[in-house]
């Protein structure tokens, strides 16, 4: 169990030996009770929900064995975590602010990222018409024709305009594959308009949340972005280095999930303007999810066994390596 995801409000974690209890109210007796025993040695990462409690000394111990510990909204939003005291790396902190300045080797690492991300975007349509044996060819010119765009871009403006003419023909084509009953017209995030959209929204918090860890993990400061603009309120470099991710953890999963019907209207609820996963639906995106990460493949990239979460830390791992050698840093490639 390497995620522990607790949504049930009300419940309580606390410390017992070396294992976290959680109790709550059983909903088959409608009594509080112990409800679930998890050793915290089976554990990577612990989110909770609001309106979840957490004991001291539960969230010690899970800090102290390196576990971090996210919290929630109710509507899905990432509003923080608990993250374990790094060792010191203030040199390795002072190179990456160097180099955030450094207008040659932002454009250069930004290049690769949105390259990345339309390689990433072209396989999922094309593998999406090659399996319904029918596909919007004209997208996939499209894609062809601004990854190459992307590679011969002289700034990040420049860049950016391609990223974003690339998802919106990405998501126009993509759209094509839904099923009727969950129509997509365009992306809305604050609030979603529909099902589909708190997919991709609850989805991209999920891999937004691990990626913010992972770059903690392992000494860098995820606020100092690339082709995110360095802003007050958002970890810039923890958007950066998940876009390459983002069709194949957050577009496909989703698109999984309303075409074999894991997902059904009742798994969603309307709030505040909005449509948002009610808890039955987030459970199910949180189990095919989890899944996904955890799936092992052979990488045709690197000719080794991985899966798609060690790919993520890796992106933390590589990037920090390029602040000293520019040409490690080799963003996440679909096979």
């Amino acid at each position: 169990m390497p995620t522990a995801c607790i949504l049930q409000a009300g419940s309580r974690l606390r410390l017992v030996s070396e294992r976290i209890e959680v109790h709550g109210r059983n909903e088959e007796t409608d009594r509080d009770e112990l409800l679930r025993e998890i050793p915290i040695r089976d554990l990577d990462r612990v989110i909770l929900r609001e309106g979840v409690q957490v004991s001291s000394e539960a969230l010690a111990a899970l800090l102290r064995a390196s576990v971090p510990v996210s919290l929630m909204g109710w509507n899905g939003r990432f509003l923080g975590a608990f993250h374990p005291a790094p060792n010191a790396h203030g040199l390795w902190r002072l190179k990456q602010y160097q180099r955030a300045l450094d207008a040659s080797f932002t454009l250069q690492m930004s290049g690769r990222i949105v390259a990345a991300k339309i390689y990433n975007q072209r396989r999922v349509v094309q593998r999406l018409a090659a399996n319904r044996d029918a596909g919007p060819t004209g997208g996939l010119a499209a894609l062809e024709a601004l990854l190459a765009q992307a590679s011969r871009s002289t700034s990040i403006d420049e860049l950016r305009g391609v990223e974003g003419a690339a998802a919106a023909r990405y998501f126009q084509a993509w759209a094509t594959f839904l099923p009727p009953a969950f129509p997509f017209e365009r992306r809305s995030t604050r609030p979603p308009h529909n099902p589909v959209n708190a997919c991709i929204s609850f989805g991209a918090t999920l891999v937004y949340q691990e990626t913010v860890a992972f770059v903690h993990a392992h000494g860098l400061d995820p606020a100092l972005g690339l082709l995110h603009a360095t802003e007050d309120g958002r970890w810039s470099l923890a958007l950066d280095l998940m876009e390459p991710f983002r069709p194949v953890l957050v577009e496909a999963l989703t698109l999984d999930l309303f075409s074999h019907q894991m997902l059904k209207p009742g798994d969603f609820e309307p709030h505040e303007g909005g449509i948002y996963l009610a808890d039955s639906g987030r459970r199910t995106f949180l189990l095919q999810y989890e899944r996904r990460m955890e799936r092992q493949f052979l990488s045709e990239h690197t000719g080794q066994r991985t899966t798609l979460r060690q790919q993520l830390e890796q992106q933390a791992v590589a990037f920090k390596s390029a602040l000293e050698h520019s040409e490690r840093f080799e963003p996440f490639l679909i096979n």
